[in-house]
């Protein structure tokens, strides 16, 4: 049995850099034209754009929070579904090189899923995905019986609602602690049904943007979007909120994390990643939420400093240093 099994979306990723990748704040205009945030990454229409040495590197949820349990020391296995390709082999070879098990399923009609990362100045990025065949999951694909593990994270892309669910229930029953990372795939499912995924968790991770559309509350309204989270989960919600650090409810108390200074920014790509695998890794190692919480946004912070989304992640030495030792968290009744 391993102690932590990651299922979900593994990816090929090409990293472009370029000064002529400018990003555009015009609420106003922007809005207009279809850009909801009211900014827009932009380039010379037409242009032939000279970019730095490109960087290629697997990617995507399972893959990027495998990467952290391992280098935690935690024995992880990770299942994926890529194509029968080149980059699908890549993946797998990647994992192994890790120490990480894989499960892999090779798809021969659909190619490895892939992502092209534009990133300008100051680490802002705009990412065009093909979702490949890490949306491809269907039910068969995941057995009951290589579901063994003390704990299985969960991000699952675009994976069918069905397929989720069986392997949650799945999971469930062989009494596994599930942590879930799902994507805006999943706001448009019906809450009713959303919900009873959920209810099977024992960690929830999100943004507060996605939180406020889950629970129908307001953006604003914090408390709000906890006291629904805690009907819906018996167990641990975890809201992040960008350079305002993230808050955690355990249902008893809520929990506020600060942020660690970044030295730089890079690149922002796999920083969710890198936090909700952290917080999972550190539970499993102290089942201690500020522990849990300072190894969480200690790894983050190291990802967006590097480019791509597993170059920054710490080795369990790494996170021993002095810059890590220390987190500002605040602690409140529910």
């Amino acid at each position: 049995m391993v102690d932590v099994l990651t299922i979900g979306t593994a990816t090929y990723d090409v990293f472009l850099r370029s000064n002529l990748f400018k990003v555009l704040r015009d609420p106003e205009h922007l809005e207009r034209m279809g850009f909801k945030t009211g900014e827009a990454e932009c380039f010379a229409f037409g242009a032939k754009i000279d970019v730095e040495e490109p960087i290629f590197t697997p990617g995507g949820g399972a893959y990027n929070a495998g990467i952290t349990f391992a280098r935690q020391g935690l024995k992880t296995a990770t299942f994926c579904r890529v194509g029968n390709d080149k980059l699908g082999e890549e993946i797998s070879t990647s994992l192994r090189r890790e120490r990480i098990s894989p499960f892999v399923i090779r798809d021969k009609k659909t190619g490895t899923g892939y992502s092209t990362i534009l990133l300008a100045p100051g680490g802002e990025r705009t990412i065009l995905v093909y979702r490949g065949a890490a949306s491809a999951f269907q039910k068969n694909d995941i057995p009951a019986s290589k579901l063994s593990a003390r704990w299985a994270y969960i991000a699952p892309g675009a994976m069918p609602f069905s397929v989720l669910f069986s392997a949650l229930s799945s999971l469930k029953k062989n009494k596994t602690k599930i942590a879930i990372n799902p994507s805006r795939f999943y706001l448009d499912i019906k809450k009713s049904e959303l919900y009873k995924a959920l209810e099977l968790c024992d960690v929830v991770v999100v943004n507060r943007e996605e939180a406020s559309y889950m629970t129908d509350v307001k953006y604003t309204d914090e408390r709000g979007i906890f006291k629904k989270f805690d009907g819906i989960i018996d167990g641990i919600a975890v809201v992040t909120d960008g350079q305002r650090g993230a808050i955690v409810s355990d249902g008893a108390y809520t929990y506020r994390a600060g942020i660690f200074e970044e030295k730089k920014i890079a690149d922002r790509t796999g920083a969710g990643d890198a936090f909700g695998s952290g917080f999972v890794a550190g539970l499993i190692e102290k089942n201690d939420i500020h522990f849990a919480l300072r190894l969480a946004t200690a790894n983050a912070t190291s990802v967006v400093e590097h480019v791509g989304a597993t170059e920054g992640i710490l080795t369990k030495k790494d996170f021993l240093k002095k810059r890590w030792g220390f987190l500002n968290l605040d602690v409140e009744n529910v």
